[in-house]
């Protein structure tokens, strides 16, 4: 609700703003790499993502972006070339609402140039809830289950917030079709603080602890290789379920259109902008 009324505020004072407010709307593919799989944009777990963004103009060159993000990705063992982490058979999906701010950067003026490269780089905050689906088919959300034993009693792990920081930075080009509606192509990562996102990090806990604390259904979800023809035996206390050393992250690519609201008349641009998005001739 607060991100609402930061928008719908910023929309009312569009006319205050004048020609430096751009509304967007961003749509491409997004997919995640961490322990469940480290292909970019794999085959069979790339999903969509859609966006909102508000821009401001704050010099010429330098846009700085708010935006609301949503997407889903996952990951899945089977989809391994490697039989030895295929044979593990841990899979997961988890929607992704993403609200961030970023400062754009442009290398040349788009009002004077019909391209530019251009980077970015800021915060967000993202909310997540990883789940797979049983054998039997059933969705499952994976926290309340304590899969590597967070928040079971005789384990130091606590269980991981559902709502995360992330450093969001990438790039793209930009085209500007006239001085009111531009066109970026980019792609951008999210450096995230958590190696949870896919609820795989560190190592198995005991059977018998899992199955006290959290039951059957924890266990048959933390382990999951014998459904494909792997030992029947759950892992021993304290094996490698996951790799903690590199944190997961998860990154967008597509096209970001954007159109300005108000039209210049010649005040704070100076009789600079012009509406061709053409260099100005001198003469």
């Amino acid at each position: 609700k607060s991100v609402c009324l930061i928008y719908c505020f910023i929309f009312f004072l569009a006319p205050v703003f004048g020609q430096r407010v751009h509304i967007g709307l961003f749509g491409g593919a997004s997919a995640y790499n961490g322990d469940l799989t480290s292909k970019i944009f794999p085959k069979k777990v790339t999903n969509g993502a859609v966006g909102f963004t508000v821009n401001y103009e704050a010099t010429d060159k330098l846009m700085v972006r708010s935006g609301v993000t949503y997407s889903i990705v996952g990951g899945a063992d089977r989809l391994n070339d490697k039989p030895d982490v295929a044979i593990r058979n841990l899979s997961f999906e988890t929607t992704i609402v993403e609200f961030s701010a970023v400062g754009e950067y442009h290398l040349l003026d788009l009002y004077q140039s019909r391209y530019s490269p251009y980077a970015f780089a800021g915060l967000a905050v993202f909310k997540f809830n990883p789940y797979d689906y049983d054998i039997t088919g059933g969705k499952t959300f994976l926290r309340p289950l304590s899969t590597e034993g967070q928040g079971v009693a005789g384990y130091d792990i606590k269980p991981y917030n559902l709502t995360q920081v992330a450093i969001p930075f990438g790039g793209g080009i930009k085209f500007a079709i006239n001085d009111n509606l531009r066109v970026g192509v980019e792609a951008g990562v999210r450096k995230l603080f958590t190696d949870y996102l896919d609820d795989v990090s560190q190592n198995y806990i005991d059977r018998a602890d899992l199955l006290a604390a959290r039951g059957q259904l924890a266990v048959d979800m933390s382990y999951r290789s014998d459904e494909v023809g792997g030992s029947l035996a759950y892992p021993a206390k304290g094996e490698l379920r996951g790799s903690p050393k590199n944190k997961d992250y998860y990154y967008f690519a597509g096209v970001h259109l954007t159109y300005r609201l108000g039209i210049d008349m010649g005040g704070s641009g100076g009789g600079r902008k012009h509406q061709t998005g053409c260099p100005v001739n001198v003469y």
